[in-house]
């Protein structure tokens, strides 16, 4: 058996290991951890877009050291003499709620911090958690904006379009399809092309680690019709998929949040997906109305064997 002096030297060597753990090799100073329910992208994006928030509001810079899978993304915050790191990482629980952990960590004073944070309300802690928590209820107002109803696996119809190539950053999809929308709908009705349907977003690259998007923006036509030859404007058959579906209801320039949705299904129910989606827009954004009224079909074709 160990002596009472081994057990008190064992104690006090693991007691001293975990401070200087603590104290100098752990990463951050103060952890806060919440549940939200949406997808860990949508976090993600709420993220990039409270900072840029933040920079205006608060005359915060914030500038993007680290990120990946739309689950995690580190940053740097300088505001003055004051430098801080936050690390968001998200972890889907389920189809609806996400876990948050923000890790902070300030440069200037962490050994200060590590020491009287877990047990003290200082200036830094009580700050620290009125800033999560205006992310927290800034997020939680965007999320009541919009419904996602994933319906899984499903199939969507060939539908014969004419088309115009668009590119732009993932936040600008929508804003881009209506400043290119004259383009496209002035050649069909200048040159007598019925629409028989209502418009398609056709993802042809996303790319995950940029947030770009290039796409077609198309409108279903007769296969019959008198082709007017065009620069701009193409035709094409949109062919028939097989994937994940999803219904979702709110403004289309946050359509993406059902894209998130649908990679979170099927990560966790081991899915391999072909990241592009294609979405049908049931509801016209020019008449108005209720937004979570407005209605989008969306799917995201399985990825090739």
């Amino acid at each position: 058996m160990l002596s009472r002096k081994k057990i008190a030297l064992l104690l006090t060597l693991l007691i001293s290991l975990f401070l200087v753990w603590y104290l100098f090799l752990k990463k951050s100073d103060y952890c806060i951890s919440f549940k939200v329910k949406a997808a860990t992208g949508t976090i993600f994006q709420g993220v990039q877009e409270w900072s840029f928030a933040q920079s205006v509001s608060q005359k915060e810079t914030y500038v993007t050291l680290e990120k990946k899978n739309f689950d995690f993304i580190k940053q740097e915050m300088n505001k003055g003499n004051t430098r801080m790191e936050y690390t968001w990482e998200m972890k889907s629980i389920n189809d609806s709620v996400t876990s948050i952990n923000v890790s902070i960590k300030d440069f200037n004073n962490s050994i200060y911090n590590r020491l009287t944070a877990p047990f003290f309300s200082t200036s830094f802690k009580v700050e620290q958690i009125k800033k999560i928590t205006s992310f927290k209820d800034a997020l939680e107002n965007h999320i009541k904006n919009f419904k996602v109803k994933i319906e899984g696996e499903g199939s969507s119809e060939d539908t014969y379009v004419a088309y115009i190539k668009l590119k732009s950053v993932m936040q600008e999809k929508a804003q881009t399809m209506i400043r290119n929308d004259e383009i496209i709908t002035g050649y069909l009705q200048q040159n007598k092309i019925k629409i028989i349907g209502s418009p398609y977003v056709e993802i042809v690259n996303w790319n995950q680690d940029t947030e770009t998007l290039n796409f077609n923006y198309c409108f279903p036509i007769e296969k019959d019709a008198a082709i007017v030859k065009s620069e701009v404007v193409h035709f094409k058959t949109i062919p028939a998929l097989k994937g994940l579906k999803a219904t979702y209801y709110g403004n289309f320039r946050t359509s993406d949040r059902a894209w998130f949705t649908l990679l979170d299904y099927a990560k966790k129910n081991d899915i391999k997906l072909d990241n592009k989606p294609l979405e049908h827009f049931l509801a016209n954004p020019f008449n108005g109305g209720n937004e979570l009224e407005w209605e989008t079909k969306i799917i995201i074709p399985y990825a090739s064997k």
